[in-house]
């Protein structure tokens, strides 16, 4: 089975100190404030999140080992279970027989990712092709382009803006990938952009929302 990385901290003390931080923040905002106290507020919220995350990480590791599977936990999170894999999973490299790295080090992925889709998108494909790598340069043809976004228009209609939704960035084996809600006149889609090691495009796709 499948586990994620435990936190540092054990249970007890991890809620304990969430509940502490919590009762300061509540206690804080029921307070008069001068301005420069909003941004003590920020940081502690920043940290009261952070340590949320540390508790939920355990509370799914504690479920998957007790048997519960990825599509219980993705259903209960409003994800699908591969969303749930991906944010809490610690898959097993299949050459190594070791944990994956899942740590993000393309530290500008997202922004990246939009800027080549924006180029795609409005045709600036010189601009594009200077971020693909050699397989990709090679496929991604002007034909190929023209294509794909006549089978987008013919399910969804004209691209009219990038969603408000923030991109999800993760690592997926050697390669980090980054969707980007997509808004069409008929519907939603994403676009999911693929950068190798070298941190040059080996993918380009526009996908509908739900495909894992």
């Amino acid at each position: 089975m499948t586990t994620v990385e435990p936190p540092s901290m054990p249970l007890g003390a991890l809620t304990e100190q969430l509940a502490e931080q919590a009762s300061v923040l509540a206690g804080a905002v029921g307070s008069p404030l001068e301005p420069p106290a909003y941004l003590d507020l920020v940081r502690r919220a920043r940290d009261l999140d952070g340590l949320a995350e540390q508790v939920l990480k355990l509370f799914v590791q504690q479920s998957r080992d007790a048997g519960h599977t990825w599509q219980e936990l993705g259903d209960l999170l409003g994800v699908t279970r591969q969303a749930a894999f991906q944010r809490f999973g610690k898959p097993i490299d299949p050459r190594t027989g070791a944990p994956m790295d899942k740590t993000v080090r393309m530290e500008n992925a997202a922004a990246r990712a939009r800027k080549i889709v924006e180029a795609v998108l409005e045709d600036r494909m010189d601009e594009a092709r200077q971020n693909f790598n050699s397989q990709v340069l090679e496929a991604f043809t002007d034909e190929v382009r023209g294509s794909g976004l006549a089978t987008v228009a013919g399910l969804v209609g004209e691209f009219e803006a990038f969603a408000q939704e923030e991109p999800f960035v993760r690592r997926v084996g050697d390669h980090t990938v980054v969707d980007i809600p997509l808004r069409y006149e008929a519907g939603d889609m994403k676009a999911r952009v693929a950068f190798d090691t070298d941190e040059k495009v080996a993918g380009l796709f526009i996908l509908a929302p739900e495909v894992p």
